[in-house]
């Protein structure tokens, strides 16, 4: 991390380029910096998706948490929306982690195993 010097110091605009990515300092355009996290998220994985219940923050309110798949942002929100048709219920992606409504472990279970994924039960 650097400095509290040098990230006020850094350069935030240029009229040349326009807008510069403070972490890697090119213009927003040829920014990795993105695509770069994406596949250290990714990196990190260790195969096995997670399927669990929660309800805590919830108001009592069951969702079931699909967490570990292997994709990509827009793949991976693009396995989110046919799961939750599969469901037949709303949900949403958050940080890697698909939510959807609902107590649906088993068929999401069935769905990511036709799909060719490891798949645990984990939670309670």
């Amino acid at each position: 991390m650097a400095s509290l010097q040098d990230q006020l110091r850094g350069l935030v605009y240029s009229t040349e380029h326009g807008d510069i990515c403070p972490d890697c300092r090119s213009p927003l355009a040829e920014c990795r910096c993105a695509a770069l996290a994406e596949q250290q998220r990714i990196a990190t994985l260790d195969g096995i998706v997670r399927i669990r219940r929660e309800t805590s923050g919830r108001k009592g309110k069951g969702v079931t948490t699909v967490s570990g798949v292997p994709l990509t942002d827009t793949e991976l929100k693009a396995l989110a929306k046919t799961l939750k048709q599969r469901c037949g219920t709303g949900g949403s992606l958050r940080d890697g982690i698909i939510e959807i409504q609902g107590d649906h472990r088993e068929t999401l279970k069935a769905e990511l195993e036709r799909r060719g994924y490891r798949v645990k039960l984990a939670g309670g």
